[in-house]
């Protein structure tokens, strides 16, 4: 072990390795990079996330992997900050598709059409260019047709932190939607 270790606890290490990391990074990396156990960089995450709740910085945890990230409620000022464009403008259809993909996934194109009861071509097409979802895999069978699901951007812009924040599904008749 160095001297920096015994200077910073284990939770600003690992706020130190977020802040720089360009992409979001598994725990187990964050283990290896810090000399710690998972168990360790796990509490060391919980206590990161406490630490931001109510701030301008979230912990966005997603598939096995977490990041630093800005706060939703924050979005607007730091895009005018930025100069950036507003958000991705998201229609009716594409927005009904990435439903079905984040309750479902991960799922196939002709998955998405029979619950849609329309073709579904384009909304993927603006979905994947937006960022929110992405192939993640191949199915077994005729075709192989690719799986979708959803990624971080699609957490980041609906400001979840992982998927189990999604709304609960009520089931009503032979057909589900949103509570």
């Amino acid at each position: 072990m160095t001297n920096e270790n015994s200077q910073l606890s284990l939770t600003a290490r690992v706020e130190s390795v977020l802040f720089v990391a360009e992409e979001p990074v598994s725990t187990h990396r964050l283990a290896e990079a810090l000399e710690a156990t998972s168990g360790q960089i796990e509490r060391a995450l919980d206590t990161l996330a406490a630490h931001y709740d109510g701030r301008g910085l979230r912990l966005q945890r997603a598939l096995g992997q977490v990041q630093l990230t800005t706060a939703p409620e924050a979005a607007q000022c730091v895009e005018r900050f930025l100069g950036l464009e507003a958000r991705v403008q998201i229609s009716q259809a594409a927005l009904e598709a990435l439903a079905v993909v984040a309750y479902r996934q991960p799922i196939t194109r002709p998955e998405i059409e029979s619950i849609r009861g329309v073709g579904s071509d384009s909304v993927l097409r603006t979905l994947l260019s937006a960022g929110l979802v992405d192939r993640v895999g191949r199915a077994d069978g005729a075709g192989r047709p690719f799986l979708y699901g959803t990624t971080a951007e699609f957490l980041q812009h609906f400001g979840l932190q992982c998927l189990d924040e999604l709304p609960p599904l009520e089931q009503s008749g032979d057909s589900a939607h949103v509570t």
